[in-house]
Protein backbone atom coordinates (compact mmCIF):
# COMPACT_ATOMS: atom_id res chain seq x y z
CA UNK A 1 0.00 0.00 0.00
CA UNK A 2 1.89 3.70 -0.96
CA UNK A 3 1.66 6.72 0.61
CA UNK A 4 -1.76 7.76 -1.13
CA UNK A 5 -3.57 4.52 -0.49
CA UNK A 6 -3.55 5.07 3.22
CA UNK A 7 -4.42 8.54 3.41
CA UNK A 8 -7.56 7.57 1.62
CA UNK A 9 -7.56 4.80 3.95
CA UNK A 10 -7.30 6.96 6.82
CA UNK A 11 -9.94 9.62 5.43
CA UNK A 12 -12.35 6.71 5.17
CA UNK A 13 -11.75 5.34 8.72
CA UNK A 14 -12.35 8.63 10.42
CA UNK A 15 -15.36 9.26 8.23
CA UNK A 16 -17.17 6.13 9.39
CA UNK A 17 -16.02 6.84 12.69
CA UNK A 18 -17.70 10.52 12.14
CA UNK A 19 -20.97 8.53 10.64
CA UNK A 20 -21.93 6.32 13.98
CA UNK A 21 -20.87 9.39 16.13
CA UNK A 22 -23.92 11.75 14.59
CA UNK A 23 -26.00 8.80 14.20
CA UNK A 24 -26.05 8.68 18.63
CA UNK A 25 -25.84 12.70 17.91
CA UNK A 26 -22.49 13.11 19.17
CA UNK A 27 -22.05 16.30 17.11
CA UNK A 28 -18.96 17.30 18.21
CA UNK A 29 -17.68 13.99 18.34
CA UNK A 30 -18.56 13.59 14.62
CA UNK A 31 -17.62 17.33 14.08
CA UNK A 32 -14.13 16.71 15.12
CA UNK A 33 -14.00 13.18 13.28
CA UNK A 34 -14.95 14.61 9.84
CA UNK A 35 -12.17 17.47 10.40
CA UNK A 36 -9.69 14.82 10.88
CA UNK A 37 -10.94 12.62 7.76
CA UNK A 38 -10.38 16.22 5.73
CA UNK A 39 -7.07 16.32 7.02
CA UNK A 40 -6.10 13.24 5.18
CA UNK A 41 -7.85 13.60 1.64
CA UNK A 42 -9.29 17.18 1.56
CA UNK A 43 -11.14 15.73 -1.47
CA UNK A 44 -12.90 13.37 0.32
CA UNK A 45 -16.81 14.36 -0.78
CA UNK A 46 -18.21 12.13 1.59
CA UNK A 47 -16.97 13.40 4.60
CA UNK A 48 -17.13 17.60 3.39
CA UNK A 49 -21.50 16.59 2.98
CA UNK A 50 -21.44 14.60 6.33
CA UNK A 51 -20.03 17.40 7.94
CA UNK A 52 -22.51 20.18 6.25
CA UNK A 53 -25.28 18.12 7.93
CA UNK A 54 -23.34 17.54 11.63
CA UNK A 55 -23.15 21.40 11.52
CA UNK A 56 -26.71 22.13 9.68
CA UNK A 57 -28.05 19.81 13.16
CA UNK A 58 -26.46 21.99 15.31
CA UNK A 59 -27.71 25.17 14.19
CA UNK A 60 -25.00 26.54 12.13
CA UNK A 61 -26.65 26.79 8.71
CA UNK A 62 -23.94 28.96 7.10
CA UNK A 63 -20.87 26.68 8.19
CA UNK A 64 -22.88 23.86 6.48
CA UNK A 65 -23.31 25.48 3.66
CA UNK A 66 -19.71 26.57 3.22
CA UNK A 67 -18.91 22.70 3.35
CA UNK A 68 -21.84 22.07 0.89
CA UNK A 69 -20.41 24.30 -2.06
CA UNK A 70 -17.10 22.97 -1.67
CA UNK A 71 -18.30 20.02 -2.10
CA UNK A 72 -19.92 20.92 -4.98
CA UNK A 73 -16.41 22.20 -6.16
CA UNK A 74 -14.76 18.68 -6.14
CA UNK A 75 -17.64 16.88 -7.56
CA UNK A 76 -19.54 19.17 -9.57
CA UNK A 77 -22.07 16.02 -10.69
CA UNK A 78 -24.16 13.82 -9.28
CA UNK A 79 -23.75 15.37 -5.45
CA UNK A 80 -26.36 15.18 -2.75
CA UNK A 81 -24.69 18.27 -1.80
CA UNK A 82 -26.95 20.19 -4.57
CA UNK A 83 -30.00 18.29 -2.85
CA UNK A 84 -29.41 19.72 0.80
CA UNK A 85 -29.12 23.37 -0.97
CA UNK A 86 -31.66 23.08 -3.22
CA UNK A 87 -34.02 22.15 0.47
CA UNK A 88 -32.83 24.85 1.87
CA UNK A 89 -33.62 27.09 -0.63
CA UNK A 90 -36.73 25.62 -1.57
CA UNK A 91 -38.42 26.45 2.35
CA UNK A 92 -39.67 30.55 2.07
CA UNK A 93 -37.82 32.48 4.16
CA UNK A 94 -35.65 30.44 6.11
CA UNK A 95 -32.47 31.87 5.17
CA UNK A 96 -33.67 34.91 6.22
CA UNK A 97 -35.47 33.54 9.94
CA UNK A 98 -31.62 31.79 9.92
CA UNK A 99 -30.14 35.22 9.38
CA UNK A 100 -32.45 37.14 11.70
CA UNK A 101 -31.52 34.48 14.53
CA UNK A 102 -27.66 35.17 14.22
CA UNK A 103 -28.37 38.61 14.44
CA UNK A 104 -30.21 38.32 17.39
CA UNK A 105 -27.41 36.11 19.17
CA UNK A 106 -25.09 38.89 18.24
CA UNK A 107 -27.00 41.40 19.70
CA UNK A 108 -27.37 39.59 22.75
CA UNK A 109 -24.04 39.04 23.01
CA UNK A 110 -23.63 42.87 23.19
CA UNK A 111 -26.23 43.09 25.75
CA UNK A 112 -24.75 40.55 28.19
CA UNK A 113 -21.24 42.48 27.61
CA UNK A 114 -23.15 45.72 29.38
CA UNK A 115 -24.67 43.45 32.06
CA UNK A 116 -28.18 43.59 30.16
CA UNK A 117 -29.17 39.79 31.03
CA UNK A 118 -33.10 40.77 30.78
CA UNK A 119 -32.45 42.09 27.22
CA UNK A 120 -29.94 39.62 26.16
CA UNK A 121 -32.46 36.74 27.06
CA UNK A 122 -35.24 38.55 25.24
CA UNK A 123 -33.18 38.34 22.24
CA UNK A 124 -32.58 34.70 22.78
CA UNK A 125 -35.68 33.43 23.04
CA UNK A 126 -36.39 35.08 19.88
CA UNK A 127 -33.47 33.42 17.96
CA UNK A 128 -34.65 29.84 19.72
CA UNK A 129 -38.20 30.39 17.77
CA UNK A 130 -36.78 31.52 14.78
CA UNK A 131 -34.38 28.93 15.00
CA UNK A 132 -35.06 26.55 16.64
CA UNK A 133 -31.51 23.79 16.18
CA UNK A 134 -29.74 27.22 17.20
CA UNK A 135 -27.39 25.47 19.34
CA UNK A 136 -25.56 28.19 20.32
CA UNK A 137 -28.46 30.36 21.31
CA UNK A 138 -29.25 27.79 24.25
CA UNK A 139 -26.41 27.49 25.71
CA UNK A 140 -25.92 31.35 25.80
CA UNK A 141 -29.32 31.18 27.60
CA UNK A 142 -28.87 28.45 29.95
CA UNK A 143 -25.91 30.68 30.89
CA UNK A 144 -27.68 33.55 31.17
CA UNK A 145 -30.63 31.46 32.97
CA UNK A 146 -27.73 29.84 35.65
CA UNK A 147 -25.80 33.68 36.22
CA UNK A 148 -29.49 34.95 37.12
CA UNK A 149 -30.39 31.88 39.44
CA UNK A 150 -33.17 30.96 37.35
CA UNK A 151 -32.29 27.27 37.95
CA UNK A 152 -35.53 25.18 36.35
CA UNK A 153 -35.71 27.42 33.45
CA UNK A 154 -31.54 26.63 32.84
CA UNK A 155 -32.08 22.96 33.49
CA UNK A 156 -34.96 23.33 30.21
CA UNK A 157 -32.59 24.57 28.07
CA UNK A 158 -29.84 22.47 28.94
CA UNK A 159 -31.95 19.47 28.29
CA UNK A 160 -33.01 20.83 24.72
CA UNK A 161 -28.77 21.51 23.96
CA UNK A 162 -28.22 18.07 25.18
CA UNK A 163 -30.60 17.10 23.00
CA UNK A 164 -29.11 18.58 19.83
CA UNK A 165 -25.62 17.69 20.58
CA UNK A 166 -25.18 14.70 23.77
CA UNK A 167 -21.16 15.24 24.15
CA UNK A 168 -20.74 19.08 23.27
CA UNK A 169 -17.86 20.11 25.88
CA UNK A 170 -19.61 23.31 27.10
CA UNK A 171 -23.55 22.31 28.06
CA UNK A 172 -22.35 19.23 30.04
CA UNK A 173 -20.33 21.48 32.05
CA UNK A 174 -23.24 23.79 32.57
CA UNK A 175 -24.86 20.54 33.52
CA UNK A 176 -22.12 19.96 35.83
CA UNK A 177 -22.57 23.39 37.29
CA UNK A 178 -26.13 23.47 37.71
CA UNK A 179 -26.08 20.25 39.76
CA UNK A 180 -22.91 21.32 41.73
CA UNK A 181 -25.55 24.46 42.34
CA UNK A 182 -28.95 22.22 43.22
CA UNK A 183 -26.59 19.68 45.91
CA UNK A 184 -25.58 22.93 47.79
CA UNK A 185 -28.37 24.62 48.03
CA UNK A 186 -29.81 23.75 51.75
CA UNK A 187 -32.95 21.15 52.02
CA UNK A 188 -35.87 22.20 54.36
CA UNK A 189 -37.27 19.81 56.36
CA UNK A 190 -40.81 19.78 57.43
CA UNK A 191 -41.25 18.59 61.57
CA UNK A 192 -44.71 16.81 62.09
CA UNK A 193 -47.52 18.89 63.08
CA UNK A 194 -48.60 16.69 65.20
CA UNK A 195 -48.00 16.39 69.21
CA UNK A 196 -47.50 13.60 71.67
CA UNK A 197 -49.94 12.99 73.84
CA UNK A 198 -49.25 13.37 77.40
CA UNK A 199 -49.73 10.52 79.89
CA UNK A 200 -49.77 10.40 83.64
CA UNK A 201 -48.83 7.57 85.73
CA UNK A 202 -49.91 6.66 89.39
CA UNK A 203 -49.67 3.07 91.38
CA UNK A 204 -52.98 1.11 92.20
CA UNK A 205 -51.91 -1.38 94.86
CA UNK A 206 -49.48 -3.72 93.39
CA UNK A 207 -49.89 -2.16 89.71
CA UNK A 208 -49.39 0.98 87.61
CA UNK A 209 -51.69 2.31 85.99
CA UNK A 210 -50.94 4.82 82.56
CA UNK A 211 -53.85 6.83 81.97
CA UNK A 212 -53.66 9.86 78.69
CA UNK A 213 -53.98 13.02 80.48
CA UNK A 214 -57.51 15.31 79.40
CA UNK A 215 -57.22 18.44 77.96
CA UNK A 216 -60.01 19.67 80.42
CA UNK A 217 -58.28 17.51 83.41
CA UNK A 218 -58.57 19.15 86.42
CA UNK A 219 -57.38 17.59 89.86
CA UNK A 220 -58.36 18.24 93.05
CA UNK A 221 -56.83 17.85 95.85
CA UNK A 222 -56.02 19.02 99.38
CA UNK A 223 -53.69 21.13 100.95
CA UNK A 224 -50.91 19.44 101.24
CA UNK A 225 -50.83 18.92 96.99
CA UNK A 226 -51.02 22.45 96.79
CA UNK A 227 -47.78 23.01 98.80
CA UNK A 228 -45.84 19.87 97.79
CA UNK A 229 -46.83 21.49 93.92
CA UNK A 230 -45.65 24.78 95.22
CA UNK A 231 -42.37 23.86 96.27
CA UNK A 232 -42.06 21.71 93.39
CA UNK A 233 -42.51 24.81 91.38
CA UNK A 234 -39.74 26.59 93.47
CA UNK A 235 -37.46 24.19 93.22
CA UNK A 236 -37.68 23.83 89.35
CA UNK A 237 -37.56 27.28 89.10
CA UNK A 238 -34.03 27.28 90.90
CA UNK A 239 -33.02 24.35 88.85
CA UNK A 240 -33.85 26.04 85.85
CA UNK A 241 -32.24 29.63 86.85
CA UNK A 242 -29.14 28.05 88.41
CA UNK A 243 -28.31 24.86 85.92
CA UNK A 244 -30.39 24.38 82.88
CA UNK A 245 -30.43 28.11 81.74
CA UNK A 246 -26.76 28.41 81.22
CA UNK A 247 -26.70 24.92 79.69
CA UNK A 248 -29.14 26.21 77.18
CA UNK A 249 -27.71 29.29 77.01
CA UNK A 250 -24.62 27.53 76.02
CA UNK A 251 -26.01 25.50 73.71
CA UNK A 252 -27.84 28.19 71.92
CA UNK A 253 -24.56 30.48 71.96
CA UNK A 254 -23.13 26.79 70.33
CA UNK A 255 -25.50 26.33 67.61
CA UNK A 256 -25.65 29.74 66.82
CA UNK A 257 -21.67 29.58 65.94
CA UNK A 258 -22.28 26.60 63.96
CA UNK A 259 -24.92 28.38 61.90
CA UNK A 260 -22.94 31.29 61.43
CA UNK A 261 -19.94 29.15 59.97
CA UNK A 262 -22.14 27.14 57.70
CA UNK A 263 -23.50 30.30 56.16
CA UNK A 264 -19.99 31.68 56.13
CA UNK A 265 -18.64 28.67 53.85
CA UNK A 266 -22.38 28.61 52.05
CA UNK A 267 -21.86 32.55 50.91
CA UNK A 268 -17.97 31.77 50.21
CA UNK A 269 -19.18 29.02 47.84
CA UNK A 270 -21.78 30.97 46.15
CA UNK A 271 -19.15 34.15 45.41
CA UNK A 272 -16.97 31.23 44.25
CA UNK A 273 -19.68 30.15 41.68
CA UNK A 274 -20.58 33.85 41.14
CA UNK A 275 -16.70 34.57 39.87
CA UNK A 276 -16.55 31.69 37.93
CA UNK A 277 -19.82 32.89 36.06
CA UNK A 278 -18.25 35.91 35.83
CA UNK A 279 -14.92 34.70 34.17
CA UNK A 280 -17.37 32.65 31.88
CA UNK A 281 -19.50 35.69 31.00
CA UNK A 282 -16.20 37.35 30.18
CA UNK A 283 -15.47 34.81 27.91
CA UNK A 284 -18.70 35.06 26.12
CA UNK A 285 -17.62 38.86 25.96
CA UNK A 286 -13.59 38.76 24.48
CA UNK A 287 -15.24 36.09 22.07
CA UNK A 288 -17.90 38.21 20.31
CA UNK A 289 -15.75 39.90 18.07
CA UNK A 290 -14.03 36.75 17.12
CA UNK A 291 -17.19 35.12 16.29
CA UNK A 292 -18.18 38.34 14.43
CA UNK A 293 -15.34 37.45 12.39
CA UNK A 294 -15.48 33.64 11.65
CA UNK A 295 -19.12 34.79 10.70
CA UNK A 296 -17.93 37.52 8.16
CA UNK A 297 -15.43 35.32 7.07
CA UNK A 298 -17.65 32.06 6.01
CA UNK A 299 -20.00 34.87 4.44
CA UNK A 300 -17.33 35.76 2.54
CA UNK A 301 -16.01 32.52 1.07
CA UNK A 302 -19.69 31.77 0.16
CA UNK A 303 -19.79 34.85 -1.71
CA UNK A 304 -16.43 34.56 -3.30
CA UNK A 305 -17.45 30.57 -4.52
CA UNK A 306 -21.03 31.65 -5.87
CA UNK A 307 -19.51 34.49 -7.65
CA UNK A 308 -16.38 32.51 -9.13
CA UNK A 309 -18.60 29.39 -10.24
CA UNK A 310 -20.95 32.07 -12.17
CA UNK A 311 -17.65 33.92 -13.62
CA UNK A 312 -16.51 30.62 -14.81
CA UNK A 313 -19.51 29.43 -16.35
CA UNK A 314 -20.25 32.61 -18.67
CA UNK A 315 -16.26 32.10 -19.35
CA UNK A 316 -16.61 28.92 -20.83
CA UNK A 317 -20.13 29.97 -22.28
CA UNK A 318 -18.66 33.19 -23.79
CA UNK A 319 -22.00 35.00 -23.31
CA UNK A 320 -20.70 37.68 -20.79
CA UNK A 321 -18.27 41.01 -22.08
CA UNK A 322 -14.89 41.01 -20.58
CA UNK A 323 -15.80 44.37 -18.38
CA UNK A 324 -18.62 42.67 -16.85
CA UNK A 325 -16.68 39.48 -16.26
CA UNK A 326 -13.69 41.44 -14.96
CA UNK A 327 -16.15 43.55 -12.02
CA UNK A 328 -17.39 39.98 -10.67
CA UNK A 329 -13.64 38.84 -10.26
CA UNK A 330 -12.26 41.81 -8.55
CA UNK A 331 -14.76 41.18 -6.33
CA UNK A 332 -13.60 38.40 -5.65
CA UNK A 333 -11.21 37.64 -2.26
CA UNK A 334 -8.87 34.72 -3.42
CA UNK A 335 -7.43 34.13 -0.02
CA UNK A 336 -10.63 32.73 1.02
CA UNK A 337 -10.49 30.09 -2.18
CA UNK A 338 -9.57 26.60 -2.08
CA UNK A 339 -7.27 25.06 -4.20
CA UNK A 340 -8.89 23.92 -6.45
CA UNK A 341 -11.10 27.08 -6.65
CA UNK A 342 -7.98 29.43 -6.78
CA UNK A 343 -6.91 27.41 -9.67
CA UNK A 344 -9.80 28.16 -11.57
CA UNK A 345 -9.36 31.98 -10.51
CA UNK A 346 -5.82 31.81 -11.97
CA UNK A 347 -6.95 30.33 -15.00
CA UNK A 348 -9.89 32.83 -15.68
CA UNK A 349 -7.87 35.81 -14.63
CA UNK A 350 -4.61 34.62 -16.39
CA UNK A 351 -6.31 35.17 -19.56
CA UNK A 352 -8.41 37.83 -19.05
CA UNK A 353 -6.31 40.50 -16.91
CA UNK A 354 -3.37 40.81 -19.30
CA UNK A 355 -6.09 41.90 -22.31
CA UNK A 356 -8.17 44.46 -19.97
CA UNK A 357 -4.83 45.96 -18.47
CA UNK A 358 -3.74 46.45 -22.14
CA UNK A 359 -7.42 47.93 -23.29
CA UNK A 360 -7.08 50.27 -19.95
CA UNK A 361 -3.73 51.44 -19.98
CA UNK A 362 -4.25 52.53 -24.22
CA UNK A 363 -7.30 53.92 -23.39
CA UNK A 364 -5.88 55.84 -20.24
CA UNK A 365 -3.39 57.38 -22.50
CA UNK A 366 -5.79 58.38 -24.81
CA UNK A 367 -7.45 60.16 -22.19
CA UNK A 368 -4.55 61.62 -20.70
CA UNK A 369 -3.38 63.33 -24.13
CA UNK A 370 -6.96 65.30 -24.01
CA UNK A 371 -6.81 66.32 -20.67
CA UNK A 372 -9.72 63.67 -19.43
CA UNK A 373 -7.82 63.10 -16.41
CA UNK A 374 -10.58 61.75 -13.91
CA UNK A 375 -11.43 58.74 -16.75
CA UNK A 376 -7.74 57.93 -16.62
CA UNK A 377 -7.25 57.82 -13.35
CA UNK A 378 -10.21 55.46 -13.09
CA UNK A 379 -9.20 53.14 -15.61
CA UNK A 380 -5.42 53.32 -14.17
CA UNK A 381 -6.75 52.18 -10.45
CA UNK A 382 -8.44 49.21 -12.18
CA UNK A 383 -5.47 48.10 -13.92
CA UNK A 384 -3.10 48.46 -10.75
CA UNK A 385 -5.85 45.80 -8.92
CA UNK A 386 -5.29 43.58 -11.61
CA UNK A 387 -1.27 44.19 -12.34
CA UNK A 388 0.37 46.72 -10.29
CA UNK A 389 3.50 46.59 -12.27
CA UNK A 390 2.18 46.32 -15.53
CA UNK A 391 4.69 47.64 -18.15
CA UNK A 392 7.44 47.70 -15.68
CA UNK A 393 5.89 50.52 -14.02
CA UNK A 394 4.67 52.44 -16.61
CA UNK A 395 0.86 52.36 -15.78
CA UNK A 396 1.68 53.36 -12.25
CA UNK A 397 3.53 56.34 -13.53
CA UNK A 398 0.77 57.27 -15.46
CA UNK A 399 -1.27 57.17 -12.70
CA UNK A 400 0.92 59.17 -10.57
CA UNK A 401 1.13 61.81 -13.35
CA UNK A 402 -2.77 61.67 -13.92
CA UNK A 403 -3.31 62.50 -10.09
CA UNK A 404 -0.51 65.31 -10.52
CA UNK A 405 -2.99 67.01 -13.11
CA UNK A 406 -6.12 66.96 -11.01
CA UNK A 407 -4.22 68.87 -8.21
CA UNK A 408 -3.88 65.65 -6.05
CA UNK A 409 0.21 66.05 -5.50
CA UNK A 410 0.44 64.45 -2.68
CA UNK A 411 -1.14 60.87 -4.08
CA UNK A 412 1.35 61.66 -7.69
CA UNK A 413 4.15 61.53 -4.42
CA UNK A 414 3.28 58.75 -2.84
CA UNK A 415 2.93 56.64 -6.34
CA UNK A 416 6.58 59.06 -7.40
CA UNK A 417 7.98 57.21 -4.84
CA UNK A 418 6.68 53.80 -4.91
CA UNK A 419 7.92 53.47 -8.62
CA UNK A 420 11.10 54.61 -7.68
CA UNK A 421 11.82 51.77 -4.73
CA UNK A 422 9.29 49.06 -6.74
CA UNK A 423 10.85 49.51 -10.23
CA UNK A 424 14.67 51.01 -9.87
CA UNK A 425 16.83 50.69 -13.36
CA UNK A 426 13.58 51.52 -15.46
CA UNK A 427 12.43 54.30 -17.95
CA UNK A 428 9.30 54.91 -15.22
CA UNK A 429 11.43 55.08 -12.25
CA UNK A 430 13.50 57.76 -14.00
CA UNK A 431 11.13 60.32 -15.22
CA UNK A 432 9.26 59.76 -11.13
CA UNK A 433 12.82 61.22 -10.06
CA UNK A 434 12.51 63.62 -12.69
CA UNK A 435 9.53 64.34 -11.05
CA UNK A 436 10.26 64.84 -7.70
CA UNK A 437 13.54 66.59 -8.66
CA UNK A 438 11.56 69.14 -10.54
CA UNK A 439 9.14 69.73 -7.73
CA UNK A 440 12.02 70.23 -5.02
CA UNK A 441 13.92 72.64 -7.36
CA UNK A 442 10.77 74.65 -8.02
CA UNK A 443 10.25 75.07 -4.41
CA UNK A 444 14.14 75.75 -3.82
CA UNK A 445 13.11 78.73 -6.12
CA UNK A 446 9.98 79.97 -4.75
CA UNK A 447 12.13 80.04 -1.40
CA UNK A 448 14.86 82.13 -2.97
CA UNK A 449 12.65 84.79 -4.40
CA UNK A 450 11.22 85.29 -1.00
CA UNK A 451 14.41 85.72 0.66
CA UNK A 452 15.55 88.34 -2.25
CA UNK A 453 11.98 90.30 -2.17
CA UNK A 454 12.66 90.07 2.10
CA UNK A 455 16.39 91.54 1.30
CA UNK A 456 15.21 94.10 -1.16
CA UNK A 457 12.79 95.48 1.21
CA UNK A 458 15.30 95.81 3.80
CA UNK A 459 17.84 97.35 1.89
CA UNK A 460 15.49 99.73 0.81
CA UNK A 461 14.45 100.19 4.50
CA UNK A 462 18.12 101.12 5.58
CA UNK A 463 18.77 103.63 3.24
CA UNK A 464 15.41 105.58 4.41
CA UNK A 465 16.80 105.53 7.38
CA UNK A 466 19.99 107.25 6.30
Amino acid sequence: MDYAEKLVYQSNYWYNEGLEKARIRDMSGAAAALRRSLQYNRANVASMNLLGLVYYGRGDVMEALVEWILSKNFQSEDNIADYYIKKIQEIPGELDEINQAVKKYNQSLVYAQQNAEDMAIMQLKKAIAAHPAYLKAYQLLAFLYLHTEQYGNARQMLKAAHRLDTTNELTLRYMHELNQVRRERPVQVKKPAGREQQTVTYNLGNETIIQPVSANFKERTGLNTVINISIGVGVGVLVMWFLVMPAMNSSKQKRVNEQTVAFSNQIAEQESQISALKTELDGYRATSEETENVQATAASTQDSYERLMNIADHYRAQDMSNTAMLEELLAINPDSLGTVGKETYDDITGELYPNMCSDLYNTSQRNFEVANYEMAVSNLETVMKMDEGYENGAAMLLLAQSYEKQGEQDKANLQYQKIIESYPDTDAASEAQEALDAQQSSAQDTDSGDLEGSGSENGQTGNTQE
